[in-house]
């Protein structure tokens, strides 16, 4: 169906900010991505059948269902073991590593990237798992959000305390052993990046309190386990190797230490990590053209720019929360806004007009990013991206998470 510029307007929430210099700073409050106000909004246009919701509500319904019959995820469930010996610990390989076709044994490894051996997704070892806990974690807890059921709060609670809290289960608070190189090393700090799916568990569990089904001991636990992560996030050699990590990242790291900060209550630290994203990965990244030139010479260049942008996206939003201006944030003609403009200007044209290499090249990956442009700065050509965007794309789950983004 056609959006006119009203109706989006209402989808992306244009109406929260006037401009994204000038917004005033938030008081601190429990929502932690999500732009929970919006999704109010959102969930009475649902109850009241708004077609512009219908499609993306339907898909998450459908979605949700089929959560319910997944089982509980754990990372002792894998089939190989981590160098530590311990199950509890997740492990995961580096998804472009693969056997080498003239060494003894396929050692060592070689990288093609954007190219994913599948042999790093399977149950052998965490990357899926992770991701699909996670993905289950979102549906159910959005699915009880806007149409309020007690079994679908119960099935993420039950994902979450297997994941965290059940001694026999639960996974230990260190990424030590992810993406390990076959042959070649344990486990990488570049790993870390796994972990960003998190971000959106600590979301669900923020969306899953008034459900009253967490008890506080419950609640207790899992920010003591966040908190415990994001100490060895801030402490470890691992984590020092991502802080420092040039492209998309760095900026993950960022968004992580970042919601974890704000969930488990430490504002500081918040504040800290939103002013070293903005200083050492934002103003490094972004030329003064507005490319992301660690993503732009990617084989998967189109995918990357938009998966940067995500991290950039919760960047902005953690900055709304803190008053602590990233939207608007510019370093030598370097801005996120530029960064956004890229993606706009290639909406709507074809691959042919990317001027980049990219194998697999998807414009709906430009949802999520463009709908969060439209929100931030509520400017014609990033209104008009996301409009086009959501009309092909109306089943997209982006349009049901104001506030936060999701690139897979």
């Amino acid at each position: 169906m056609k959006w006119s510029r009203s109706l989006l307007a209402s989808v992306v929430g244009c109406a929260l900010f006037a401009q994204s210099s000038a917004f005033a700073a938030r008081h601190y409050d429990a929502c932690l991505t999500y732009d929970c106000a919006r999704m109010e909004a959102i969930k009475e246009a649902i109850a009241r059948q708004d077609p512009r919701y219908l499609p993306a509500w339907q898909a998450l319904l459908r979605d949700a269902e089929t959560a319910l019959s997944h089982p509980n995820y754990s990372v002792t469930d894998k089939t190989l073991t981590p160098a530590s010996g311990d199950k509890h610990d997740y492990y995961s390989f580096g998804p472009y590593w693969w056997p080498n076709p003239v060494g003894k044994n396929g050692m060592p490894y070689v990288r093609k990237d954007g190219q994913i051996n599948p042999d790093a997704k399977t149950n052998a070892t965490d990357s899926k798992r992770l991701v699909q806990f996670a993905d289950d974690l979102r549906l159910l807890a959005l699915r009880w959000f806007y149409q309020p059921d007690q079994k679908y709060a119960a099935k993420a609670v039950n994902l979450l305390d297997t994941w965290f809290l059940n001694r026999t289960t639960r996974m230990n608070p260190n990424l030590k052993y992810a993406q390990a190189i076959p042959g070649q090393v344990d486990g990488r700090g570049i790993g870390i990046i796994d972990t960003r799916v998190l971000i959106d568990v600590a979301d669900s569990i923020v969306l899953l309190e008034p459900s009253g089904l967490i008890s506080p001991q419950a609640l207790s636990g899992y920010k003591k386990w966040y908190a415990d992560y994001t100490r060895w996030l801030l402490t470890s050699q691992n984590g020092f190797e991502e802080a420092n990590w040039y492209n998309n990242h760095g900026a993950w790291y960022d968004a992580q230490v970042t919601a974890f900060s704000l969930f488990t209550g430490n504002v500081q630290q918040a504040q800290k990590q939103t002013d070293i994203f903005k200083l050492r990965h934002l103003a490094s990244q972004v030329n003064a053209r507005g490319e992301i030139t660690s993503e732009t010479e990617r084989t998967r260049s189109f995918h990357y720019t938009n998966f940067a942008l995500a991290a950039y996206a919760h960047m902005g939003r953690y900055g709304e929360t803190l008053g602590n201006d990233v939207w608007g944030f510019g370093l030598d003609g370097r801005t996120m806004k530029k960064a956004f403009g890229v993606v706009s200007r290639q909406t709507g044209k074809p691959r042919t007009d990317w001027p980049y290499e990219d194998i697999h090249y998807t414009p709906r990956e430009a949802t999520g990013p463009m709908l969060a442009a439209a929100r931030a700065w509520q400017e014609p050509t990033f209104l008009r991206s996301a409009e086009r965007l959501v009309a092909s794309n109306s089943r997209d789950i982006n349009i049901l998470l104001p506030g936060s983004v999701l690139v897979k």
